[in-house]
């Protein structure tokens, strides 16, 4: 074994033990969620820090030369989708107070929605059309939450998934530009409306700073591919 490769051992394990011990720290603090992950981006594309603010768990890591943010909700906030009614057959503010989210089904108009493991989701590539939201809320009183908690930023680089486990990031591709940039799926959508059944044949809704990124925030819809980055599953 080389220097190199002993090296990247060396690396690999200490960020484990990192990731281990931010966790514990933050299982003993009062009044603050446990952050938790069932798996891990594959050794050498996240490096990431967490922090403790105001009581508020914040997490800031990157992948590649994307940065991204992360911040806990408070519990009061209203959320991006009023349609969610239940998930994990609770009611939707008590599911994510006790992180019974990522992968649990859901339901939105009576309608229920069955996300995939994140096993599943490691082959995960499709393409059809994106749609964006959120520039709406920066004009409405209050924060908004996703669906899995996080405070939603209309500028950040995030994306909601009907069917992919939360959190997770995927590479979204615009075919029409050749532009790509990775993003956080966080939150549920999107789903047909009543004046546009036909939205909900879209496969991803980025946030409006991804739309703006990938170049068709002002058309609206654009044609797309989206492929999960892959991770290595814990056991």
């Amino acid at each position: 074994m080389n220097v190199f490769h002993r090296k990247r051992i060396m690396m690999r394990a200490l960020w484990r033990i990192r990731l281990m011990t931010v966790v514990l720290c933050l299982s003993l603090l009062p009044g603050c969620v446990v952050v938790e992950t069932g798996y891990e981006v594959v050794a050498g594309t996240v490096k990431g820090v967490y922090y403790l603010t105001a009581g508020t768990v914040k997490l800031i890591y990157h992948v590649g030369k994307f940065t991204f943010n992360v911040v806990r909700a408070p519990l009061d906030w209203a959320l991006t989708h009023d349609d969610l009614e239940t998930i994990d057959g609770l009611p939707v503010k008590e599911a994510i107070r006790l992180g019974r989210v990522k992968w649990a089904p859901y339901v939105v108009k009576g309608r229920r929605y069955v996300p995939m493991s994140v096993k599943q989701a490691q082959r995960y590539e499709e393409t059809g059309i994106a749609s964006w939201y959120g520039e709406e809320t920066r004009r409405k009183k209050g924060g908004r939450m996703t669906a899995n908690g996080e405070a939603f930023d209309p500028m950040g680089l995030t994306a909601a998934h009907k069917y992919l486990p939360l959190p997770i990031n995927v590479k979204v591709t615009n075919l029409e530009n050749g532009r790509s940039i990775i993003v956080r799926v966080n939150d549920r959508g999107p789903f047909p409306s009543a004046d546009n059944p036909n939205s909900g044949k879209r496969i991803i809704d980025l946030s409006y700073g991804a739309a703006r990124k990938l170049g068709f925030h002002k058309k609206g819809l654009a044609r797309v591919r989206v492929k999960v980055i892959p991770v290595k599953i814990k056991t």
